[in-house]
């Protein structure tokens, strides 16, 4: 396996004929990268950003079936929208086995304050129940009144008439989509990010390769592939439009606007989960990363690489939050804001995005570019599964395994995952809880090869006080995890600066400082990253 860009950019230059050549490193391209080499074909990963460095990484950190759509799929007697909650709580149970370091369940619970709503609410999570079978996180119970707020200590009382609970999962969707790129690389794919694809190749019309710019260095080249796969998120329509000006556009973007809160405001052991705001839209308050993250869906949004919540948005969530706590939350609480787009398929002239399907299409153009595009963060394998199966009949590939492998295959860091490793790995190496708990939730079972990047000295240096980073990782993801500038390491593979802004801000000098030991960054460079990482805490991430 080869995690050094440079390395992969010779292979990509080098003039071979990949089987594949797959756009978009998101979840949905890089499950579709792992999906591909896991089944043995020739496969080229490119992005022009980071890894999860648009709508991937910018969740709301659930991997769930969907009780909105179950909602939906009963009302309209829509046999689509069951469907999408039933492979959501099938695939939900898998990426909980094949990444059990990077996935956990989490008890939700919605508070009633209306008594018509208790057997609607309480009947309808029954039947989610009742879909995830064997698969099931844990059965939904009625609470009572008193029982609602014990666990839920900073609710509010007033009107409160019982409460529901429920499980779902949770998980850190930016470290689960670049272990899925280290994982496809692991399986022989070719993977580098910052490389933005500035036009397509054409072979007897067929769509045959990419030209490539990269965005760091401004060099440029040409990729060929027997195939080439659209996997943008949002930017697809974009990528289409290279092939065919005229195609018609797949989709109509929303955003998920997303704040995260000092953690006297995170929920004890539970998240809270408020069904429907003044405008239909679901808020979530769930506990991450020792805060408290503050998460709605749907509003409609214009296309670009750093979307970021308004002031109006951000009032928004805080008027409707205060609403369901006793203490009021002020703008000074607010740890970090950021937004992600997310695509939908577009229904002509539906009136809300919170009605479009989150369901999945994959379209072939007439000169044979293979788009996926839509879905969900949950459904990532099942859409990577079925594009690698059209892709395989589209462009007669012959791969060694023609099944989809990837059902049960371990994600990196979940080999020799243990549920009791961080203790083992406080002990080894004399780490405080916080430390070896991070290490241990965030590489699983390469925890122990994270330490070993430790100074002998001062082996669990944190970045930053009050979050339990600590240095080696920054060593560790620029040799192991395709990090090569500092919000890489900042935004996505440590995930501070959606976490805590100012935090991200003080450690910013000493990633650099690391950063260019390892990668050989010259003055000019180093001040180019001090830069973009001020320009983008300050902006957008």
């Amino acid at each position: 396996m080869e995690t050094r860009r440079e390395h992969n950019l010779e292979r990509l230059a080098s003039g071979r004929l990949f089987d594949l050549l797959i756009i978009g490193g998101g979840a949905t391209g890089c499950g579709t990268a792992l999906d591909a080499a896991s089944r043995g074909l020739d496969v080229a990963l490119v992005d022009s950003q980071d890894f999860a460095a648009g709508t991937s990484g910018r969740s709301t950190k659930l991997i769930h079936g969907g009780v909105r759509y179950l909602e939906a799929a009963v009302k309209q007697i829509d046999p689509g929208q069951y469907n999408l909650v039933r492979d959501g709580l099938r695939e939900r149970w898998r990426l909980l086995r094949n990444a059990p370091h990077l996935c956990w369940t989490i008890p939700l619970i919605t508070p009633l304050y209306r008594w018509h709503e208790i057997p609607y609410i309480t009947s309808g999570l029954k039947l989610y129940d009742l879909l995830a079978g064997r698969r099931s996180l844990g059965h939904s119970q009625l609470l009572s009144r008193a029982e609602t707020l014990r666990r839920l200590p900073a609710l509010n009382s007033d009107g409160l008439k019982a409460g529901v609970l429920y499980y779902d999962g949770q998980f850190n969707d930016a470290r689960l989509a670049v272990s899925l790129a280290v994982t496809a690389a692991r399986h022989g794919a070719t993977v580098a990010n910052h490389l933005a694809v500035t036009g397509l190749l054409h072979d007897g019309g067929d769509v045959a390769g990419a030209e490539l710019r990269d965005r760091l260095t401004g060099a440029r080249m040409t990729v060929q592939a027997r195939g080439v796969v659209n996997a943008t998120g949002p930017f697809v329509d974009e990528i289409r439009a290279m092939d065919d000006p005229h195609a018609a556009r797949l989709l109509t973007l929303s955003a998920g606007m997303h704040l995260v809160l000092d953690r006297r405001f995170a929920p004890p052991g539970a998240g809270l989960m408020i069904p429907k705001t003044d405008d239909g839209r679901i808020l979530f308050v769930l506990p991450w990363g020792g805060h408290a993250l503050v998460g709605t869906t749907d509003v409609p949004a214009e296309l670009g690489e750093h979307p970021q919540p308004t002031a109006e948005q951000i009032d928004y969530l805080l008027r409707h939050l205060g609403r369901y706590l006793k203490q009021p939350v002020g703008k000074q609480e607010i740890k970090a804001t950021w937004a992600g787009l997310r695509p939908l398929l577009s229904a002509g002239g539906a009136a809300s995005t919170a009605k479009l399907s989150r369901d999945h299409l994959i379209e072939t153009s007439r000169n044979r570019l293979l788009t996926i595009t839509g879905g969900k963060w949950t459904t990532y394998r099942k859409m990577a599964e079925e594009t690698v199966d059209r892709a395989i009949k589209l462009f007669a590939l012959a791969p060694d395994k023609p099944a989809c492998q990837t059902k049960d295959l371990p994600i990196v860091g979940s080999d020799g995952y243990a549920p009791d490793g961080d203790r083992r790995l406080a002990t080894r190496h004399g780490l405080d809880d916080e430390v070896a708990r991070h290490l241990h939730c965030s590489y699983g079972d390469r925890a122990e090869q994270v330490v070993t990047f430790a100074d002998d000295d001062t082996p669990a240096a944190r970045l930053v006080p009050g979050h339990p980073l600590i240095e080696a990782e920054v060593r560790y993801v620029v040799r192991h995890e395709f990090a090569v500038t500092a919000l890489d390491v900042l935004a996505r593979r440590l995930s501070l600066a959606v976490l805590d802004t100012e935090a991200a801000r003080q450690a910013a000098d000493r990633v650099i400082a690391i950063m260019a030991e390892e990668l050989g960054w010259d003055a000019e460079r180093r001040t180019a990253e001090t830069d973009d990482v001020a320009e983008r805490l300050t902006n957008a991430l």
